[in-house]
């Protein structure tokens, strides 16, 4: 099949794309701005990538199908052609997966407002490193396992990040809709998309929707300490499996601690001792991520052999965790000298930046925390997040607050993050908003030098901030 993307270069879109290509499918697309890594990737597996659009273009082509990014909508010269026409056959990336690959599968749909990234990796990892040839695709750029797809075994497991995002401008569902679940994983949940999403019953409703396609002999791992989750798990189709700290959940996290390179925690089983673990990663939220993909590559996995509760469970060994190296832009280490740490943190919702800061206070004891927060998400901008984000910045010493951008705000109330700096100064926090990133900078400056205490700079966003963090670590190489 000849399929082409209409927005090549994103990661969902371009590993898409690289996923069909293994398959034999012949691909190329298009895409406005294209910058390595993913072009040179794309490159490499001999796709084609086109600049910018062109109708002229597209019908010379003449695909059998265009897989539209949910970055398109109507106005695009490429898309009006597709409609008007009619000439060509469209779907979403979510469709073109669910019917070319994900049909054939054994799935495992990771899902939740934070952590899908790091989970949807584990779980991959896990599972290659028991030899079981799955086939996955990852969100993000992670480090293990060595690149963010694979087509593993058809007939075996696939684990997929399970967003809720939408489709297409011409499909509104959740992403995750498409997915066909035998195992979901429901990490957490929260109020976030607001430019898609009401209010956190609507956030529930599409998460409830997803929970309706397990199958009978599928499982949903819900998170055991967040009822916002298990508010939804009151199912009588399907196997439910609890994971967290709570006294009651089938996985419990026992002995969290941290150490002075990660974590280590005990994982049991249904009461049952399973895994000691001690790794490179830190936060309990990390060690709930570890436990879900741990569970989550159990059930999904060929072994089955024990006399232990659930012996698929209890055969399986996640030992793998100690050499797990994490995601780029997930607590990444980016600059580690004397005196200083710079760490980079793909963070930009309250509670992602709540939860990492508080597992760096644990782990960086004596240490200066200075913490570079970007509000560039839909939801993170508004002004209804200021208590959260308020929260979240107390447990730096330091908070610089970049520029809030104003696009699509004519219905929202934008965060005023110079009242935000106030606020923050009264708790303690050492705080200063910036009219744009060329000011965050020039004080970043003087942090590059040597100091006489120990300081680690972290940065949220879920961006580039502007070419603040490249051009800083530059400076403190």
């Amino acid at each position: 099949m000849r399929i082409y993307f209409l927005g090549i270069a994103g990661t969902a879109m371009g590993n898409a794309a690289l996923l069909l290509r293994a398959m034999g499918h012949e691909v190329f697309g298009c895409d406005q701005a294209i910058y390595p890594p993913m072009s040179t990737l794309l490159e490499d597996a001999g796709i084609e990538i086109m600049q910018g659009y062109s109708v002229q273009r597209l019908q010379k082509l003449d695909p059998n199908l265009v897989v539209v990014g949910n970055a398109y909508s109507r106005g695009n010269e490429e898309v009006e052609f597709l409609l008007e026409t009619r000439s060509i056959e469209y779907t979403s990336l979510p469709d073109v997966l669910s019917r070319l690959i994900l049909s054939r599968r054994e799935n495992v749909v990771v899902t939740g407002t934070h952590g899908k990234t790091t989970t949807t990796a584990i779980t991959s990892f896990l599972l290659e490193q028991a030899s079981q040839d799955p086939g996955y695709m990852i969100g993000g750029a992670p480090i293990d396992p060595a690149r963010g797809w694979r087509i593993g075994f058809e007939g075996g497991p696939f684990v997929i990040e399970g967003d809720e995002y939408d489709s297409a401008f011409f499909d509104k569902r959740s992403k995750f809709i498409h997915y066909q679940p035998k195992v979901v994983v429901l990490n957490n949940l929260e109020f976030d998309h607001a430019d898609i999403f009401r209010d956190l019953q609507d956030v529930k409703r599409t998460f409830s929707h997803l929970l309706r396609l397990v199958p009978k002999n599928g499982y949903v791992l819900v998170n055991a300490d967040d009822g916002n989750a298990l508010s939804l798990t009151d199912l009588d189709f399907t196997t439910i499996y609890r994971v967290g700290t709570a006294h009651d959940a089938d996985l419990r996290i026992d002995n969290y601690e941290t150490t002075e390179l990660g974590s280590r925690f005990e994982l049991l089983w249904q009461g049952r001792p399973w895994a000691s673990v001690e790794w490179g990663m830190s936060g309990l939220f990390n060690a709930r991520n570890a436990a879900m993909a741990s569970l989550a590559a159990a059930l999904i996995s060929e072994n089955s052999s024990s006399a232990m509760p659930n012996p698929r469970v209890s055969h399986f060994d996640p030992s793998a965790l100690a050499r797990f190296r994490g995601v780029k832009r997930r607590q990444q280490l980016r600059v580690e000298r004397e005196g200083l740490t710079v760490i980079e943190d793909f963070g930009h919702h309250a509670t992602a930046v709540r939860d990492t800061l508080s597992a760096l206070r644990s782990r960086f004891t004596d240490t200066v925390i200075v913490a570079c927060f970007e509000p560039r998400s839909n939801t993170s901008r508004l002004e209804m997040m200021r208590a959260p984000t308020i929260a979240a910045l107390q447990l730096a010493d330091v908070a610089y607050i970049g520029a809030v951008k104003s696009r699509n705000s004519a219905d929202v109330q934008l965060m005023d993050t110079f009242s935000l700096a106030e606020d923050l100064n009264k708790t303690g926090t050492e705080a200063r908003a910036f009219e744009n990133n060329e000011e965050l900078f020039a004080t970043l400056q003087a942090l590059a030098v040597k100091r006489v205490r120990k300081t680690l700079v972290i940065f949220f966003s879920n961006g580039s901030f502007g070419g603040v963090i490249e051009r800083f670590v530059t400076e403190c190489q």
